[in-house]
């Protein structure tokens, strides 16, 4: 009898599984299409974010309001939104009933699940702390909204450090650089130390007093302290472009934050690499030390390499090909050479905001010279563009986060601690590091620059990405939740105190960052014959380290002119055994254009053609060299003779002497520098 029962049902079984088949699909179809719908709705969140932003932008300008930066009003409507997403949103689960997989002794990144004989992939999203379960199955838009660290890194992060260095002013980045180079890596590491050793008290004092809840090791408190000592270029070039502060003061800030960025990333790294052989892991190896160490110089010396690499690659590509007669497909290509200079340094191992700072630098000064003059405008907007909408996308998120992050874990003890922390971190090496910087330095970093560096040290995006990227752990999960609340603090307060700051202590505002400050009596007066100040230039050649003086010589007579389309002919300044290097890398537009092409952006120092000192009967160029009775370079540009620098020192050992620049006669005393 069931024998012909079962021969009877046979027939309908096909059918009633290819209806259970059917009906999976469509419930997947319906479940993507919801998916779909999801994704579209937080990506409007966030353009309808910008929007308003641009908007309230406008209106804040429109009416010279600066009590609160575009940044913070960013992070306001974030926080806006994130209440909304957080508590207002309808609950709505897609969840079904947790399985339980107890013998597991860990997580599975992806797990194969058979249903039925068919198999279902599933990915691993992080874990769910047991009294929140509920909440995360309420709320998959919370979850659309978060987006993957790598994000930041790979999309948000390159335009805005690329920007950084594309737009640099060079001429009073060059002008202070040694001070820079200082404050960036002495100062950030000093800054790192200090705050990872002050919160390494902090978090025995919070397990003494029982509020330590998880593993928070010594290597973990170095890791924040290199985090939060990345201040924040974005911000300082936004709140100092806007209020044209002091050009100098403009440069060591900015200088300051762009490179520190870089060195906070790599510090970052050495610290995760620090990996003692012993058996506690975390304690002090100084083989893992000095590992680290060159584990640091390493990967910033091979991203600062690959950056310029790129940067040459493309200047090269730039200038012996036409491109120029096709503005469109020559910014396409430099925007995706650019671009990929991040990418490939990441690919490679090395430090992506290493390599696309340098890479910026790098186009600006080489590759920007052989762009058609359309280009160069499409490029600087582009990416002006890119780094003002990444920027607010970025603190947009930062809002966002603080009610939508899933992980968050406040300690009072820990913020209150890491405040103080960076406060005596950033006084640690501001003040320290200038006094004697001052020593070598004829204009001096004055007393109120220095507490204005030292107000100046807002925390933004790259703390913010650095924190956010890894939060699997507990002690990093309190790193990210007291570095968005530090960026909320300095982005609110300090960046809306820059304007009363710049006042009481005196820092002029207002002030054309291509122009110089008024001489004084330890500086030269260069005049006009009408008696109208000069712009100056001829002041950066007096204060450029003598290093610098070395490399500009270098970089004008050989490596501009091979790179791009000015400077003088590589036959005259190469050797004669070199004459098929420099017809390979002399351009055609230099031989049919019988004056000497000049770059357009060198304007943070002198060029030949610009300047002859005339001292008695002895001619002498501005780059240094000199020769009796004969002009070593003519006004137009053209080179006739070099002598060496020892000369220049020979020559202008002490009295007075004269400028001709282009039919001005200037007259002021030669100094010693300091």
């Amino acid at each position: 009898m069931y024998r012909q029962l079962w021969l009877l049902l046979l027939p309908w079984i096909p059918w009633a599984y290819a209806e259970d088949s059917a009906m999976e699909e469509i419930a997947t179809e319906k479940e993507a299409e919801e998916s779909h719908r999801q994704d579209s709705v937080s990506l409007l969140t966030f353009i309808l974010l910008l929007t308003l932003t641009i908007l309230t932008i406008w209106l804040f300008k429109h009416r010279r309001a600066r009590f609160l930066h575009e940044t913070g009003l960013a992070m306001i409507y974030g926080l806006i939104v994130g209440v909304i997403l957080r508590y207002g949103t309808p609950s709505s689960s897609g969840y079904d009933k947790p399985i339980s997989c107890s013998q597991e002794q860990r997580a599975f990144t992806t797990i194969l699940v058979n249903v039925s004989g068919k198999f279902f992939e599933y990915t691993l999203k992080g874990e769910i702390i047991p009294e929140k379960i509920n909440n995360v199955e309420q709320n998959d838009m919370l979850r659309k909204v978060t987006f993957d660290p790598e994000v930041f890194f790979n999309i948000l992060l390159p335009p805005i450090i690329f920007h950084a260095g594309y737009s640099l002013k060079k001429r009073h980045f060059f002008r202070n650089l040694g001070s820079i180079l200082t404050y960036a890596f002495f100062g950030t590491a000093l800054s790192c130390f200090i705050i990872g050793n002050l919160m390494y008290g902090v978090v025995k004092l919070m397990k003494l007093v029982g509020q330590l809840n998880g593993k928070f090791y010594y290597t973990d408190c170095l890791f924040f302290g290199a985090i939060i000592s990345a201040t924040d270029p974005v911000t300082v070039l936004a709140i100092f472009n806007d209020l044209r502060a002091d050009v100098d003061l403009y440069a060591l800030l900015f200088g300051e934050s762009v490179l520190n960025d870089a060195v906070a990333l790599v510090l970052s790294s050495s610290i995760v690499a620090y990996q003692p052989t012993a058996e506690n892991m975390h304690t002090f190896d100084a083989s893992a030390f000095f590992k680290s160490v060159g584990v640091f110089v390493g990967i910033f010396s091979g991203s600062f390499a690959m950056g310029v690499c790129t940067g040459v690659s493309t200047a090269l590509v730039t200038k012996f090909t036409k491109l120029h007669c096709f503005p469109l497909l020559e910014t396409a290509l430099f925007f995706l050479l650019s671009w990929s200079t991040f990418l490939l340094a990441e690919a490679c191992g090395f430090t992506g905001v290493v390599a696309v700072l340098f890479c910026g630098i790098t186009q600006a000064h080489y590759s920007f010279n052989n762009l058609s003059s359309e280009s160069r405008n499409r490029t600087k907007q582009l990416f002006e563009v890119l780094h003002f909408l990444a920027e607010n996308f970025i603190f947009s998120y930062m809002g966002l986060a603080l009610f939508t992050f899933q992980k968050h874990v406040f300690s009072p003890i820990f913020i209150v601690g890491a405040f103080v922390a960076i406060f005596v971190g950033r006084a640690a090496h501001i003040y320290p590091l200038s006094f004697f910087l001052n020593l070598g330095r004829r204009h001096k970093i004055g007393w109120n620059f220095q507490h204005m560096l030292m107000f100046s040290g807002l925390r933004g995006a790259m703390a913010f990405a650095l924190s956010i990227r890894d939060t699997a752990t507990y002690s990093h999960q309190m790193m990210f939740s007291t570095t968005l609340l530090i960026v909320f603090f300095t982005v609110w307060f300090i960046g809306g105190g820059t304007t009363p700051m710049l006042s009481w202590l005196n820092i002029r505002v207002g002030v054309d960052p291509d122009q110089d400050p008024e001489p004084t009596n330890d500086s030269f007066q260069v005049l006009h014959a009408d008696g109208t100040g000069l712009n100056g230039r001829s002041r950066t050649k007096q204060e450029s380290a003598w290093v610098f003086r070395l490399w500009y010589t270098f970089d004008h007579n050989y490596l501009k002119p091979m790179l791009t389309h000015s400077g003088p002919l590589l036959s005259t300044t190469l050797p004669s055994w070199c004459g098929l290097i420099a017809r390979c890398f002399t351009s055609p537009q230099v031989y049919d254009n019988v004056e000497q092409l000049r770059e357009d952006d060198a304007d943070f120092i002198l060029n030949d053609g610009d300047l002859t000192l005339t001292y008695g009967d002895t001619t002498i160029t501005a780059n240094g060299s000199s020769g009796s009775h004969t002009a070593t370079t003519s006004l137009d540009g053209r080179r006739t003779k070099m002598s060496s620098d020892e000369a220049l020192e020979h020559e202008l050992a002490g009295g007075d002497y004269e400028i001709s620049n282009r039919g001005t006669r200037l007259v002021f005393p030669l100094e010693e520098n300091a």
